[in-house]
């Protein structure tokens, strides 16, 4: 197999990255990823209880996988989740160029009454997953939405693709808690490369290029114990995969941090675009503007002098 391996090139535990390979003679592409420290940082902001800290790690995860095919770094992906009925009622995570951030909003009664390890269903009941591209530097958007349908969050955003933009799509996704009781995650996205013949749906790249099941099937191999084991670097999971193909060129791996972007600066923008009236009500009794931002958890107290400014 020719390619652009190194496996001594990255000692372990290998945390906080995303790398992207593409297999030509199979016509698919893919990526892989892990967190672990930046996860932690987004987590502890919220304490938020086990089963709502693996949903919202597998959707950062997710969204650092689509993140990463944005070519341009000024360019946002943004994955949200609207639900009635459910435990969660609201979650939001997005990416840009390779800065996390995520939060979600749930029931914590109805949670109490779930099992350990809720469904899909009961942690969002019905709801849509509304996946969104920004493209920083054309300013072009493109969104899909679909319904929370599957049994996984994987499933989910593979029913995303499969809907909204008709292209054959794998995506694995696990967590582990390693001995200190951190969660690690860790994420495969595989996607067939389809030529998108005018006229023809590209679906139909299923009955034309039958290499995309073998890619499939392999990578349906990978379980959540590989993807989320720190010792394991990004390139032996896909050499572990892929060895046999012959070809699998591998990129440079981008660096994965919690990227919240609120600051005082950015608020008082914000609020100046409110009327002075409006500004002036927002104010507590001790003159502040006081700000929450959801994705950290920090409060932001403006002096409405300074807002007015």
């Amino acid at each position: 197999m020719t390619g652009f391996f190194d496996l001594t090139d990255i000692t372990a535990p290998d945390l906080d990255r995303v790398t992207a390979f593409t297999i030509p003679d199979r016509h698919a592409r893919g990526r892989v990823a892990r967190l672990g420290p930046a996860l932690g940082e987004i987590l502890d902001a919220h304490a938020y209880p086990p089963a709502i800290e693996q949903l919202l790690a597998e959707s950062l995860t997710l969204t650092a996988l689509l993140g990463a095919t944005l070519k341009d770094n000024k360019g946002q992906l943004t994955l949200q989740a609207q639900t009635t009925g459910g435990i969660v009622s609201l979650m939001v995570c997005d990416y840009q160029d390779g800065a996390l951030r995520g939060y979600l909003q749930y029931d914590v009664d109805r949670l109490s009454e779930a099992p350990a390890e809720p469904s899909l269903y009961a942690l969002f009941g019905t709801g849509h997953l509304a996946i969104t591209f920004d493209l920083g530097t054309s300013g072009e958007r493109y969104q899909g939405v679909v319904a929370l349908d599957g049994a996984t969050i994987a499933e989910a955003a593979e029913n995303y693709f499969a809907q909204s933009e008709q292209i054959p799509t794998l995506i694995r996704l696990g967590t582990h808690r390693d001995a200190d009781g951190a969660l690690i995650a860790g994420g495969l996205f595989l996607q067939h490369m389809p030529e998108g013949e005018e006229g023809r749906e590209r679906l139909h790249t299923r009955e034309h290029h039958p290499e995309w099941e073998h890619v499939e099937a392999l990578g349906a191999t990978m379980g959540a114990d590989e993807l989320a084991d720190p010792a394991l670097t990004l390139e032996t999971i896909v050499w572990r995969l892929f060895n046999e193909e012959r070809e699998v060129r591998v990129q440079d791996g981008i660096a994965l941090s919690k990227g919240c972007r609120c600051d005082v600066d950015y608020i008082r923008q914000v609020l100046a675009k409110f009327p002075v009236e409006e500004r002036r009500e927002m104010a507590e009794a001790d003159g502040m503007i006081h700000v929450d931002c959801a994705f950290c958890a920090k409060k932001f107290p403006v002096p409405v002098e300074s807002a007015d400014a």
